[in-house]
């Protein structure tokens, strides 16, 4: 098949997804991302899209890195510096969870899974440090093969659902046993924009639509950063041995997107999580469903064991160091989803004042998620060997 056509029948997967996601709440639960896996999966195996491709490893080479590019020039770390120390002491118990997790995890979980279980515990902790970029990066540089991946984001995607119902329900079920537990604030929020009287806006997500018209200039102006990042990452990555192209492009792009003129370019964010979609749908394609589906219920206990070790450490020693359920279900939401799921619960639960903290918070774990996320990885790898 024509590559050309595998990247219009991709696309067109991938945009057919997202419309489901905004229109009925059953693919809202599913998320567009799984859908999409799932839908490609699907035509792969009923013989609508081929299980090798050009345009699949066009995708699963500088088409993914292109797109880690592109959203982690969103990230601002003056917005980190203004999430206040509560709410940065929780999101690092958050982190130690997790990674302390994945090791458990491993250790439980190995034999079930197989020789790639040290990249299962990579993956996830990056993606419940940070978010699915750094699942992607992680699992890209692993070369984590594509059964496992698509088994691994769609157990990620249950679990991540489940934690964010847990994180909704813990301050009503709390509020008798943990005095202060709400942290509510008595700002509303709301979807307006600030008229001096108070009233805190909710910010819009950049992952799903961006901030501002993008223009041509913008265009042409991400195309040359992201091509051109992926390039020098790559050429420093084969002259320097032992660090991965992944962690030279997070770098690089991290130290540009901190220049005023780099912050002003619109639709970097939103443009690289549809490219990343591409490539987990890429990935989707590949897979043999009954893989999967054989795959499926080991990996599922994995997310169950990280994420419940990350509560425990958060939740625990953040009853210790007497900070409300409030700053805490937030951070925990900002390690486990990413800053979308953090404004998410937020806003549901009026926590106005935790809203831009969480936030940013979310955005520190996109950076610092695939460092975190190889660290672990080569620790497992080592133990098992």
């Amino acid at each position: 098949m024509s590559p050309l056509l595998v990247f219009f029948l991709l696309t067109g997967i991938v945009w057919f997804s997202i419309v489901l996601e905004e229109r009925y709440a059953f693919a809202r639960a599913l998320g567009s991302v799984l859908l999409a896996i799932v839908l490609a999966a699907i035509a792969a195996n009923v013989g609508i899209l081929p299980s090798g491709s050009p345009a699949y490893d066009a995708l699963g080479g500088i088409g993914v890195n292109i797109g880690i590019a592109l959203i982690l020039l969103g990230v601002d770390f003056r917005s980190i510096v203004k999430a206040g120390p509560s709410m940065l002491i929780a999101f690092v118990l958050g982190a130690i969870g997790t990674a302390a997790g994945a090791l458990l995890a491993t250790f439980l979980l190995h034999d079930a899974i197989g020789p790639e279980a040290w990249k299962l515990a990579g993956q996830y902790t990056g993606t419940y440090t940070g978010g699915g970029v750094n699942m992607v990066a992680v699992g890209r540089a692993l070369e984590t093969s594509p059964e496992l991946f698509s088994a691994a984001v769609a157990a990620d995607n249950v679990t991540t659902t489940i934690w964010m119902v847990v994180c909704f329900g813990a301050p009503v079920f709390l509020a008798r046993l943990w005095r202060g537990v709400e942290g509510r604030s008595d700002t509303p929020i709301r979807t307006t924009t600030p008229t001096g009287d108070g009233v805190v806006p909710i910010p819009e997500s950049p992952f799903t639509s961006s901030l501002r018209a993008v223009t041509a200039k913008d265009a042409a102006a991400l195309a040359v950063l992201a091509m051109g990042a992926v390039w020098m990452s790559g050429a420093l990555a084969d002259r320097v041995a032992g660090l991965p192209q992944v962690l030279w492009l997070t770098t690089m792009v991290l130290v540009l997107a901190q220049l005023p003129p780099i912050r002003a370019i619109a639709g970097g964010p939103v443009l690289g999580a549809v490219i990343l979609q591409l490539f987990l749908a890429g990935l989707g394609a590949q897979s043999i469903i009954a893989e999967i589906v054989r795959v499926g219920l080991p990996v599922f206990y994995f997310t169950v064991v990280v994420v419940a070790m990350h509560g425990l450490l958060l939740f625990g020693v953040g009853r210790l160091m007497r900070l409300d359920m409030g700053t805490l279900t937030v951070a925990s939401q900002a390690n486990v989803g990413g800053p979308a799921s953090a404004m998410a619960l937020a806003t549901a639960r009026g926590y106005a004042d935790r809203l831009l903290p969480g936030i940013a918070v979310g955005l520190l774990g996109y950076a610092v998620g695939n460092y975190v996320g190889f660290g672990i990885a080569g620790l497992t790898r080592a133990w098992l060997s």
